[in-house]
């Protein structure tokens, strides 16, 4: 974190940096002659003309030319600039570091400096661009950083608008279902009318405000699909062969919302409302050693499904493309259709990270 605000301020993120390696060098080049005080002035009157080397090269040449394919540009501005800087260097050397260094100096003028270009060329262009190419490596590094966060940072909040939006899908799904089952009740002037609204309440607030967090409990999405059986109980009645068989080694065992509410949708939708004789719906579900194993059976007419297929079904697509957003290469998710039956398994690993 500390790193983090530092980053975050520019300015004081420069200056550490180029109080890091100006002493970084001033050390190194001492160990091997001369004493850490010489070496110090000679880079503090190096600096100036590096920092103008550094900030023109990694600002404006490269950013503005070189990346733009303006080369010829490019190659007269870095001549230019090379040279420049060359002789400011050996101006700040010889009016500032040798007065403090020597007693008995004597500064060279102006033309003598730029009548030598062979000597500015091979001592003050190596001394002044040294830094200014280990800024540029620190740069591209430190943005090439930069941008696959970035990157990582859009493809999660990417991920997680069309998890929300896969959500989204079932509410309405569910809804209209349900709401279908209610007008089949009331046709019949039903006396569960109400029970049934009773519960499409709660499982509509469970659903809008309580399984809002990323993880929720397995017991919350086991009282979740034991309420959605109650209500399609009252349907049905006593015709429907059903069994809900749950077991598991922790009831807190955390579970992405809403996942195995739509295979029990399934179910109803392509077993027991398409098979109107002896429909049969059995659930198993089994958490042990952090792995999930989720099977639901429901037989089905094959007069009515002959042109349907639970495979290709939108809530079959929807629930594999969560899986793929929440547990990617951790899940299992197969589909055995027969002509009266389907068998839907799902299974996943290391549940709980």
């Amino acid at each position: 974190m500390f790193i983090d605000k530092i980053l975050q301020k520019r300015l004081v993120s420069h200056i550490l940096f180029w109080v890091v390696l100006v002493g970084a060098i001033t050390l190194l080049t001492s160990l091997n002659q001369g004493t850490f005080h010489q070496h110090l002035i000679n880079n503090l009157a190096l600096l100036p003309s590096q920092l103008m080397a550094s900030y023109f090269l990694a600002y404006y040449q490269l950013p503005k030319l070189l990346y733009k394919k303006k080369y010829l540009r490019f190659i007269i501005s870095t001549a230019l600039a090379v040279f420049v800087f060359s002789v400011l260097a050996r101006l700040s050397i010889i009016y500032f570091a040798e007065p403090l260094l020597r007693n008995d100096y004597e500064p060279e003028t102006l033309y003598e400096i730029l009548s030598d270009p062979v000597y500015l060329m091979l001592v003050y262009v190596p001394a002044v661009y040294l830094l200014p190419m280990v800024m540029i490596l620190v740069k591209s590094i430190k943005d090439r950083f930069e941008e696959r966060h970035q990157i990582e940072v859009l493809q999660k909040e990417k991920a997680t608008a069309e998890l929300n939006f896969l959500k989204a899908q079932i509410h309405p799904h569910f809804l209209f279902n349900t709401l279908n089952n209610l007008y089949v009740l009331t046709l019949d002037k039903s006396d569960a009318a109400p029970e049934v609204v009773l519960k499409l309440a709660g499982i509509l607030d469970y659903i809008l405000y309580q399984c809002t967090d990323p993880k929720v409990s397995i017991e919350k999405e086991i009282q979740l699909i034991q309420h959605y059986i109650d209500l399609e109980t009252l349907r049905y009645g006593d015709k429907l062969d059903l069994v809900f068989d749950y077991r598991m080694d922790d009831p807190e065992v955390k579970i992405a919302p809403l996942l195995l509410l739509s295979l029990v949708e399934n179910a109803f939708k392509h077993g027991a409302s398409g098979n109107p004789i002896d429909p049969v719906i059995h659930i198993k579900l089994r958490i042990a050693d952090n792995q999930l194993n989720f099977q639901v059976f429901n037989t089905k007419s094959p007069v009515n499904n002959k042109n349907r297929s639970l495979k290709n079904g939108v809530g079959t697509g929807n629930l594999k493309r969560q899986l793929d957003l929440i547990y990617p290469d951790k899940y299992e998710l197969n589909v055995e259709e027969k002509d009266r039956s389907y068998l839907v398994v799902l299974k996943i690993k290391e549940i709980m990270q």
